[in-house]
């Protein structure tokens, strides 16, 4: 039996909190990686702010010795914000352990995950989770992934992750029914495979006392210590420093069978220069680079939702870029470009995958950096057609032309699945409908019965579902309905900018792109929440909501009063008098003298946000 016949490459998938990052845990005790001292709940997730949530943000490999097996898994995160991660996992592997909740049964995220390992030709074993629970249903569940998987039940394993039944049985099914690493097709076929190292780069690292380190895949060769490399796309050189496999921390091995899933300490010092995707060669591939072909890589992602992201303090914003690199590095979906704002100096205008990703990447921006920020309201990507014919992207609300310039605006839409219960089935059309859904059609999940989830398919704008479109849903169905979209196309929108004005300034990291039949609404909660939120003043405070300078929505914050009359024990009335208009007076120079601005505190946009 070959090498290559003793090595298994997997990676679990499932929807969010059906218990993935618990399973593995499992596994690094069953097959000893982990000593029992050094054990502890979600291993894997080496992010503080993973496991204060309960999530996993980002992938993580780890090798594991069984049965004279080398097995590697890499650990996917589950919430649809960071399905980019799942497919890159995917595209280093040739298994995925398909894992469903025996409590909830397949959800959205189950088969948008699904799909994308079918599309890779992956074996997928089956397999229900959380069999040990009052409320599992492990019969039902098993029926529903058969008729998913077109498989037989029998052939679905029921395992719990927190008591480790079961898992013994995955591992032996990875061994059994998994496939082993196979060398891509040479084209080429003058180039001798094993001589011309090809490794794919799944995700990369930036260690402040390394450098860059490299999450590789070996397709081809062997990648050694002291080995000159290349990566083919950049065409950037550099000397492999160390090399090695995770266990689940590094650990050095001086080199890298083909097969073999491990990291590369590349000496790359500069963020940019070692990019997701990429394919990395060494020695006599450096020098035949050109002839060599690179592994297919990764559809560039696109982001779908836009914020301005600016450093409180206008010092601040070096560390911001600094900052905003390495992160970069770890988190390939980001997109972001340098962008100044009148009103909050320099700063960057950044792409992410939903709101969960940006209030990830804000928190780790945070802790991580240390850095103070203010994040603009989030917006997507309009094409805005002009009158002159001229077609421009718009991220921001500030550079939407004015109205009679424009000619069309076209906005993202994206297709839309949702499995629920089918008693909440009324509630769940109606809130797609109130966010201009187009229903599609829906499909049963398992047998008509009173308790059987159905699978509704949906067009809906990518606005709708920006601010509050899943806590609506969760909260519709009980919790128990789960979302999955991806982007289709753009279409025509009747849509406009609105201001919001604080002490008749407009305050610019509140404008807003908003429907024109729903302004009023919406200019009426932001006015709403800016009033019992904002600290009061020594002056009444005007708070105004506008659609191209016509007032649609005001309220008036009462002045904070100091009892200038506090020191009068009786007397003439007058001297009472003259104390408050002296007190008017200077309230309305401290209003003239332009120190009547108000600073927004930051967890303020944050309840904006979440409106």
């Amino acid at each position: 039996m070959s090498d290559l016949n003793k090595i298994r490459n997997f990676c679990i998938i499932a929807h969010i909190d059906h218990g993935k990052s618990t399973l593995a845990d499992r596994m690094l005790e069953i097959t000893n990686t982990v000593e029992k001292r050094k054990m502890k709940e979600q291993l894997l997730d080496g992010m503080d702010i993973e496991r204060e949530r309960g999530i996993t943000i980002k992938l993580q490999p780890v090798t594991m010795d069984y049965h004279g097996y080398q097995l590697n898994l890499i650990d996917t995160p589950g919430h649809v914000d960071f399905s980019y991660e799942v497919s890159r996992s995917l595209a280093a592997v040739e298994t995925a352990v398909l894992l469903v909740d025996s409590t909830q049964g397949i959800q959205a995220q189950t088969l948008a995950n699904l799909y994308l390992a079918m599309e890779q030709n992956l074996t997928i074993i089956p397999v229900v989770n959380k069999i040990d629970l009052p409320a599992a249903d492990v019969l039902k569940t098993k029926k529903e992934i058969a008729d998913l998987l077109g498989c037989r039940e029998e052939e679905i394993i029921a395992s719990s992750g927190k008591t480790g039944v079961g898992v013994a049985e995955i591992l032996e099914a990875v061994i059994r029914h998994g496939g082993a690493p196979l060398a891509p097709a040479w084209e080429n076929k003058s180039l001798a495979a094993a001589a011309y190292p090809r490794a794919l780069i799944f995700d990369s690292k930036y260690d402040i006392y390394r450098g860059v380190v490299a999450y590789v895949r070996v397709f081809d060769g062997i990648l050694k210590k002291g080995d000159k490399i290349k990566l083919l796309s950049t065409g950037i050189e550099s000397e492999i420093l160390d090399c090695g496999i995770f266990r689940p921390d590094y650990f050095s091995t001086g080199e890298l069978k083909t097969g073999a899933i491990g990291y590369v300490i590349t000496g790359f010092r500069a963020v940019a220069d070692c990019r997701v995707g990429d394919t990395l060669t060494a020695n006599q591939g450096v020098a035949r680079a050109d002839v060599l072909e690179p592994l297919p890589g990764y559809k560039e992602v696109r982001p779908m939702v836009f914020a301005g992201i600016f450093p409180r303090e206008g010092n601040d914003f070096k560390e911001l870029r600094e900052a905003m690199e390495k992160l970069k590095l770890n988190d390939a979906a980001l997109a972001y470009e340098p962008e100044r704002s009148d009103a909050l100096g320099f700063g960057f205008r950044c792409g992410f995958l939903g709101l969960l990703h940006l209030e990830v990447f804000q928190e780790r921006l945070r802790r991580e950096y240390d850095l103070d920020l203010i994040v603009t309201v989030p917006s997507v990507a309009y094409k805005v057609k002009k009158s002159n014919g001229e077609e421009i992207i718009i991220r921001t609300p500030q550079r939407l032309p004015d109205p009679t310039q424009i000619s069309i605006i076209e906005e993202p839409w994206v297709r839309l699945d949702i499995v629920t219960p089918k008693n909440y089935l009324g509630n769940i059309i109606n809130l797609a409908q109130e966010k201009r859904g187009l229903y599609k059609n829906t499909e049963y999940l398992s047998a008509a019965t009173d308790d059987s989830r159905v699978l509704l398919h949906y067009e809906m704008p990518l606005s709708a579902i920006l601010t509050d479109f899943y806590d609506k849903i969760k909260s519709v169905s009980a919790g128990y309905a789960s979302i999955n979209y991806d982007y289709l196309d753009y279409r025509p929108a009747d849509v406009v900018k609105m201001d919001i004005l604080v002490a008749e300034d407009i305050v610019e990291s509140l404008a807003t792109i908003v429907y024109r039949d729903d302004a009023y609404r919406q200019g009426r909660e932001i006015v709403d929440i800016l009033k019992d939120n904002l600290p009061k003043q020594m002056f009444a405070v005007k708070i105004q909501a506008a659609v191209y300078g016509k007032v649609i929505a005001a309220e008036k914050l009462s002045a904070m009063r100091k009892d200038v009359t506090a020191k009068l024990y009786g007397g003439d009335v007058s001297r009472k008098r003259k104390l408050l208009e002296k007190q008017k007076k200077g309230k309305k120079k401290m209003m003239a003298a332009g120190k009547g601005s108000v600073d927004i505190p930051p967890d303020t946009f944050v309840k904006i946000l979440k409106r």
